[in-house]
């Protein structure tokens, strides 16, 4: 499978992003072993993941992801086959977002004790830290990357403001700078990332991967109307994209994946892997016929006439 180079780092990752969020939470450690085996033996590389996955979950205290995907990679053997991507900044019962040093210093740790490895390819900030200045952040990394505990490291769900105001802080203390950013991305929600967040990004060179990728599922076609919302647990986060725009975005997902004998969800994912500016989506499954979906995704090879239509009915 063709790989492509996650921004500037040394990291190079196959154009889909397997999301860990449903490890602990829809996939139980059983069924997430056979989701990672036929993820990896497909020719995919890149797992996504983060402390806190799944902490909303009753009885569950976050950690669960990470838990399974390194027992997973234990009993596999087949650490130097796969990229691993989680997070830190999460309310993890501290009561706030936390990018402080000293919160990072001991989150590393319990991450990589989590994950039974020695470094963390990826390493993202997962929300802005109003409360610490980006200086005291980068320098946490700056130990961790020296130490090697940590390979590369990014943020997710910065602004254009922020990302600027972070890169130029790298610049001027000498200090790591963020080389991959994570935003929301997907067919219905474009204005977050399209514009001047996506320009920063390509002009600064910095790797993309993008979640919500089909938009909490609503992408996958599953979901048209109000009493479509039961049938699964993610369903309640979908009712907002049930509008005369959602519709229209579904109606040309149906024409553009009957022509090519795809699925919805599958031709959405294309429609990321092919913008400008996104190095991969992310995308979860919680059963093999959904992870078959996301590996013909990464296959499908969309016409500029298919991206066109798809751009004019998101618009």
């Amino acid at each position: 499978m063709q790989k492509r180079r996650l921004g500037r780092t040394d990291l190079e990752i196959a154009p889909l992003v397997l999301g860990g969020n449903v490890f602990g939470w829809t996939a139980d450690e059983k069924t997430s072993f056979d989701l990672l085996d036929r993820f990896v033996d497909a020719g995919f590389n890149a797992i996504d993941t983060a402390d806190a996955y799944s902490r909303w979950v009753p009885g569950n205290q976050g950690g669960e992801s990470e838990t399974i995907i390194g027992r997973w990679m234990k009993a596999r053997g087949n650490r130097d086959k796969v990229v691993i991507i989680t997070k830190v900044g999460s309310d993890m019962g501290q009561g706030k977002k936390d990018l402080s040093a000293a919160y990072i210093e001991k989150a590393v740790e319990d991450s990589l004790r989590r994950l039974q490895i020695d470094a963390i390819d990826l390493y993202l900030s997962h929300w802005p830290d109003p409360t610490t200045p980006y200086e005291e952040t980068l320098g946490a990394y700056e130990k961790l990357l020296k130490a090697g505990k940590v390979r590369n490291i990014g943020a997710s769900n910065l602004d254009a403001g922020q990302l600027r105001a972070a890169l130029d802080v790298a610049k001027l203390r000498d200090l790591p700078r963020y080389e991959v950013l994570q935003p929301e991305y997907n067919l219905y929600d474009r204005s977050s990332y399209e514009g001047p967040l996506r320009d920063l990004c390509m002009a600064e060179g910095l790797g993309v991967i993008t979640y919500y990728s089909l938009a909490s599922g609503f992408l996958s076609g599953k979901y048209r109307r109000e009493a479509d919302l039961g049938k699964s647990p993610r369903g309640g986060g979908v009712k907002n994209y049930l509008d005369q725009r959602g519709m229209r975005i579904l109606a040309a997902l149906d024409a553009v994946a009957a022509r090519h004998g795809a699925a919805p969800a599958e031709v959405a994912l294309a429609w990321i892997i092919a913008k400008p500016g996104v190095t991969a989506p992310i995308a979860s499954a919680t059963s093999l016929e959904q992870m078959e979906s996301l590996v013909r995704s990464a296959a499908l090879s969309l016409a500029a006439a298919d991206i066109k239509e798809l751009d004019d009915a998101s618009a």
